[in-house]
């Protein structure tokens, strides 16, 4: 990129002139400068480091000249990015973890049971690609994606019953499925989710444990429902996260397209959401906010993210993804609030290893039980 634009835009950021793209375009560059310090187990200290660095940043009280203006302010990202370069370079190294590799964990996969209707259960992982079953007219593929597909096998499908199947993931499991009306459901670990096998009157409804993206096919003459225990979501044609697990203490509706409707199951209460809205339903009281999109389905995109969490939170998603049997709990630990990425694909001692690197918190791995330590 040129230097002289680059110049310009610290100018414009530094006046409040920049257009939002001129704002990310600029913040972008800083994020790969700081970046090129770090690989991605050291994404933790990476924006915890950031941050702390922007609070310490002194802002001006009165305009300089510009040309002073942009050089004093390309010499405070500079003196960042030395900054970081000094904070990863001597860092003292971390507490290993106290596991062998034996006692590594691998991560999960595309694992899942489909129930048919009438009862007979198919291991998805183990099953070659092709056609599984026909039900009600309905051909269930196996595709070479390891995506599950429900495609119509015959003209009079509309005139046979429909059953009802159940896909379930375990922990370690996910899984991609699409429906006959052609809505797209990526199921994360520890959930199922039972469908007809095809759509009958009026409505789409199916119902959720556990997580889920939904794309649903846009059909004005019938709306798309998914129920679970606590709340049902109403949509016509949307892309919404849906995270219902029974141990999380809210039930997590995230919008990304479209427009929803959120009914808590228990009562008449009822909220509309806006594209980038999430709504946390905790008992019976609704809570709207503005949702950080990219942590609500990084699981959908194959990776990680934390956003000012607690370690137990992180945990609960660790447990799921990598069949973890008990997490304990042992000593007082630190109130620290984490935040990174890292992929879904790494074997937990990598992300465990991350997550150390706070020096704030430490880990053990016992076979398939971990153990959080101050």
């Amino acid at each position: 990129m040129d230097k002289k634009y680059v110049e310009e835009l610290l100018d414009k950021y530094i006046k409040g002139t920049c257009t939002p793209e001129e704002k990310i375009l600029l913040e972008n560059l800083y994020d790969e400068l700081i970046q090129q310090q770090s690989d991605d187990l050291q994404q933790i200290d990476y924006d915890t480091t950031k941050a702390a660095i922007f609070k310490k940043l002194p802002r001006p009280k009165y305009r300089l000249a510009g040309k002073i203006l942009r050089y004093a302010v390309a010499a405070s990202i500079l003196i960042c990015a030395s900054i970081v370069t000094v904070l990863f370079t001597n860092k003292k190294s971390v507490k290993q973890l106290a596991q062998t590799e034996q006692q590594d964990i691998a991560p999960g996969g595309n694992v899942a049971v489909l129930t048919l209707s009438n009862g007979k259960k198919i291991t998805l992982d183990d099953t070659a690609e092709g056609t599984l079953a026909t039900q009600s007219g309905i051909n269930v593929v196996k595709t070479d994606e390891g995506a599950l597909v429900y495609d119509r096998a015959a003209n009079n499908a509309d005139n046979q019953p429909a059953g009802f199947n159940t896909a379930e993931t375990p922990k370690g499991g996910q899984y991609k499925l699409q429906l006959t009306d052609g809505t797209m459901v990526w199921l994360n670990a520890a959930s199922s989710l039972r469908f007809p096998v095809r759509f009958t009157g009026n409505e789409r409804e199916v119902e959720l444990s556990g997580e889920a993206y939904f794309e649903v096919a846009h059909n004005a003459g019938k709306p798309f429902i998914v129920k679970t225990v606590q709340e049902k979501v109403l949509v016509l044609g949307t892309q919404f996260n849906l995270n219902a697990y029974s141990n999380e203490p809210a039930v997590v509706t995230t919008l990304l397209q479209g427009s929803v409707k959120v009914q808590s199951t228990h009562s008449e209460k009822a909220s509309v959401l806006k594209p980038g809205q999430q709504l946390l339903l905790t008992g019976n009281q609704f809570t709207i906010q503005e949702a950080n999109v990219e942590e609500a389905v990084a699981w959908k995109n194959g990776y990680f993210r934390f956003n000012d969490q607690k370690i137990e939170d992180i945990m609960r998603k660790l447990e799921r993804w990598y069949n973890i049997e008990e997490v304990k709990y042992e000593g007082k630990l630190s109130e620290e609030l984490f935040n990174g990425k890292i992929s879904r694909s790494k074997n937990i001692s990598q992300v465990l290893q991350m997550l150390q690197k706070t020096e704030s918190i430490h880990f053990k791995i016992e076979g398939r039980r971990v153990t959080v330590m101050p």
